[in-house]
């Protein structure tokens, strides 16, 4: 009997992703639904807000004929007024898994670059369909593609491309391809997830069509705009081996104190003389020519160093108080919020953000236990609620008792972070690792949140306690008065029209008070 022997190959991204669909979200028919549409309007709005553009984006879903009745084909239809793609990038932008404008260390929606090509490429292994992109940067041209996605390769195919006029300097980008999958099951958090984006992104006016032709829009309520992030220098805490190696390979230093002040994030001529001496390395030794037990040794050095200065959160860029309050207060419409917004803080060498809002009545949905709204770079996170560490602490750290919240009551708290690099713990990016840092952050800031929050109720509380007891004092005030004119032996009842309308004064005031 012949032995078998085993085949050992390479195989790209693109195949990868193929047989792997899972790990980017694609699990079913209905997740597959949301991870598109998901995706692409991510893609949309990080092109308007890197150039500052309030966003005006278009999303229209429609059902296909479909050749198996156990399968739904749809189409997708996402318009833009973002940057465009410049035309030698849309190819590649849109057809080669991995390519990607994401891949520097900036605080950005998107982690791998991957999804909108991820929808694409399902979309063609589902239907074998093309994706048509229509795109332009302003200038007099706009650019067509018809691509399919080489998967075997990873290089895009060019199917078709046109060089049309662009009389009106239109910018922005257009997207529409097929994909099977099942809407009815996908739609309550397809909205949601609209509505929470909202939430973040109150500058926004997005425009959704359904398959059943019903219209959703979610109207801008201000011009002003977060300030965009900007991109930034590794840490030393956040140093490895593999990094010093690929900035050894492209630095114009000749010596090791140019490097350590070109390379990396808050280190100076005198901390880098410091840090040199601790790591008992040569100021003068040349970074192009490490040798492997030198870069090893740096590389362990800068984790252990305690004089760098903790990264600054300069690059940044959190929704802000008054566009998250003003976010909150469009969707939910509570009748009490606060915001939060914590002072920067790091984990790895990676600066973050912990922004922190509660909401009170209104809209927010009444359900046992209080309404946790999870974002990332302002990002929606509506899977694996559980297995996040904003759940982690709302419902094992807080006692919510403490500040007189009760589990009937319509409550809801927003946790956002924003960070150069999130830490997701998986590719699907639905919920945050319990990193001890971020943990701590977000305890504070819900910590302080609610003692807000309990000063409202404490004030409700009283305030309707008051109410109860000057309803009965109203009501048998005539009587009162009648008894007590009659054993008086009065013919004549006192006056009792100025304690009324005093009551009413206060039952106007309190009525105002909890509005």
């Amino acid at each position: 009997m012949a032995q078998q022997r085993e085949v050992f190959r390479e195989i790209s991204p693109a195949d990868f992703f193929y047989r792997n669909r899972d790990l980017a979200g694609f699990t079913n028919p209905s997740r597959a639904v949301y991870a598109t549409v998901r995706e692409l309007l991510e893609n949309s709005l990080d092109a308007c807000e890197l150039y500052q553009i309030l966003p005006e984006i278009y999303i229209r879903l429609s059902q296909e004929n479909s050749i198996s009745e156990n399968m739904n084909t749809y189409r997708i239809v996402v318009m833009d007024n973002g940057s465009g793609v410049p035309p030698e990038h849309i190819p590649s932008a849109f057809g080669q898994i991995l390519y990607g404008s994401k891949y520097t260390l900036k605080q950005v929606r998107g982690t791998f670059g991957l999804g909108g090509k991820m929808a694409i490429l399902y979309g063609q292994i589902t239907t074998h369909s093309s994706a048509h992109i229509i795109s332009s940067t302003g200038t007099s041209r706009t650019y067509e593609f018809n691509l399919m996605i080489d998967i075997q390769k990873n290089k895009p195919i060019i199917l078709k491309k046109e060089v049309k006029p662009n009389k009106d300097r239109w910018h922005g980008t257009i997207i529409d391809f097929t994909f099977d999958g099942d809407y009815p099951k996908a739609m309550p958090k397809i909205l949601e997830y609209m509505k929470q984006t909202a939430m973040v992104a109150p500058y926004v006016n997005l425009t959704f069509v359904d398959p059943k032709g019903r219209l959703y829009r979610f109207m801008r309520i201000t011009d002003k705009m977060p300030l965009p992030p900007t991109e930034t220098l590794p840490h030393p805490y956040g140093i490895d081996v593999e990094n010093i190696q690929r900035i050894s390979n492209v630095t114009k230093c000749r010596d090791l104190l140019c490097f350590m002040t070109t390379h990396f994030h808050r280190v100076g001529k005198n901390t880098a003389e410091k840090f040199l001496e601790f790591a008992d390395m040569e100021s003068k030794l040349d970074p192009r020519r490490l040798s492997p037990d030198e870069a090893v040794r740096l590389a362990q050095s800068m984790k252990s160093f305690p004089g760098f200065l903790p990264p600054d959160a300069s690059c940044l860029s959190p929704i802000g108080r008054d566009l998250l309050e003003a976010g909150i207060r469009k969707e939910l419409m509570p009748a009490f919020i606060t915001v939060e917004q914590r002072k920067p803080s790091a984990y790895s060498g990676y600066p973050f953000i912990i922004e922190v809002g509660v909401a009170y009545g209104g809209n927010v949905p009444n359900k046992t236990g209080i309404a946790l709204y999870r974002f990332a770079n302002r990002i929606p996170l509506l899977y694996d609620e559980s297995s996040d560490v904003a759940w982690k602490v709302a419902n094992t750290r807080i006692n919510w008792k403490h500040y007189k919240v009760t589990p009937d009551m319509p409550i809801a708290l927003i946790v956002h972070i924003c960070s150069t690099k999130i830490p997701y713990k998986t590719v699907g990016k639905e919920f945050i690792a319990d990193r001890p840092e971020v943990e701590q952050e977000i305890l504070r800031g819900i910590r302080n949140v609610s003692r807000r929050l309990r000063l409202f109720l404490s004030k409700k509380i009283s305030i309707e306690r008051e109410r109860k007891r000057l309803n009965v004092f109203a009501k048998y005030l005539p009587k009162i008065a009648t008894f007590s004119t009659e054993l008086a032996g009065k013919d004549e009842e006192p006056d009792i029209q100025p304690l009324l309308r005093s009551i009413d004064r206060f039952r106007s005031y309190s009525e105002d008070e909890e509005e």
